[in-house]
């Protein structure tokens, strides 16, 4: 069985024909597009498609964005995905729509044990509820809930629930923000855009200033990439500092989320950011923050945390979800 997987982000496209094996998936065929450069999900299908003899009787796509009765507009790109006009543009029958982040929830359980960094080992044999966030374009979260015998991925939008400071630092980072944002959620501060909003900040509050050869890569280049560099090699002490409170942010919002979901089975970091500062990420800064719940910090520190580092987990996951529902019919689709 081949079938048609998407991960649709703000920044990139990523289409693959995966064939089922019956043990697992090997790619057919794949393609990276820029998503800016299309007007639509269904002009860049039909150019990965075009000239190509791929049968494909189901098509699943993660997109960034709420998922509802087959149809999502995109939060971080102009495109309405409806379902129906996939099937009726490409002429595959069966077309499933999941939000991102229940994508990847998926693509958890394909990965292999080099996949990951792990930053807490956690208990012993750790079961139960799962947690996946991912920064990049935005910020994603989902969960995956445990039966006591396997996990059942749940979407959700907590990325754009409203920012909460945990020191006086960051209460003056949301005193910034609110003058520049009507709602200041998480993913304000935590995506590529937000941690040029912590720099932003911090150039502000510490009167600094990025020199003029960092200030012409920001403005020639993508500024969240240019600060991640130069924090990461220290060439500037407050791109270093953004990351750092970029990471602390990081780690108190996966804790928050894992706390919500009891995720003692683990909480696992996705996305485009964290692997580009792996480095960072296993500093104190990231762990401190997930730690940091009070009386709920022996809870915590039972709870395995790693990073995922394989970029193709969301496309492994739309496969997983069409493979789950072919095998089980019955069950309802999105």
């Amino acid at each position: 069985m081949n079938i048609l997987c998407g991960d649709i982000g703000g920044t990139h496209t990523r289409l693959a024909v995966f064939r089922s094996t019956g043990h697992g998936f090997e790619v057919v065929e794949e393609n990276v597009y820029k998503s800016s450069a299309s007007p639509t999900l269904e002009s860049v299908v039909k150019q990965f498609l075009d000239g190509k003899r791929h049968a494909c009787g189901h098509a699943c796509f993660g997109i960034a964005g709420p998922v509802k009765n087959g149809r999502c507009e995109a939060t971080n790109l102009p495109w309405i995905v409806d379902a129906s006009s996939v099937a009726a543009q490409t002429q595959i029958e069966h077309i499933h729509l999941l939000n991102d982040l229940e994508a990847n929830a998926y693509g958890i359980s394909a990965l292999k044990e080099d996949d990951f960094v792990v930053l807490n080992e956690g208990a012993p044999e750790a079961y139960g509820n799962k947690a996946i966030i991912s920064a990049g374009t935005g910020l994603g979260e989902a969960a995956l809930y445990w039966d006591g015998q396997r996990h059942h991925p749940f979407a959700s939008e907590g990325g754009h629930c409203d920012f909460a400071p945990g020191n006086a630092l960051q209460t003056r980072l949301l005193d910034h923000l609110n003058q520049h944002y009507e709602h200041v959620s998480w993913e304000r501060v935590l995506s590529g855009p937000g941690l040029v909003n912590i720099h932003a900040f911090l150039c502000k509050y510490r009167a600094a200033s990025p020199s003029a050869d960092m200030k012409r890569q920001m403005t020639d280049g993508d500024p969240a990439a240019v600060i991640s560099r130069a924090g990461m090699s220290r060439d500037s002490a407050i791109a270093n500092e953004a990351l750092n409170v970029f990471a602390l942010l990081y780690g108190a919002e996966a804790g928050n989320l894992a706390l919500k979901v009891m995720a003692t089975g683990g909480v696992y970091i996705g996305g485009g950011i964290a692997p580009k500062i792996i480095d960072k990420i296993k500093e104190p800064h990231f762990m401190a923050g997930f730690l940091n719940k009070g009386r709920m910090r022996k809870l915590m520190t039972s709870m395995p945390v790693k990073v995922i580092l394989n970029n193709k987990t969301a496309l492994l996951g739309t496969a997983e979800y069409v493979n789950r529902r072919v095998s089980a019919p019955s069950q309802a689709e999105h």
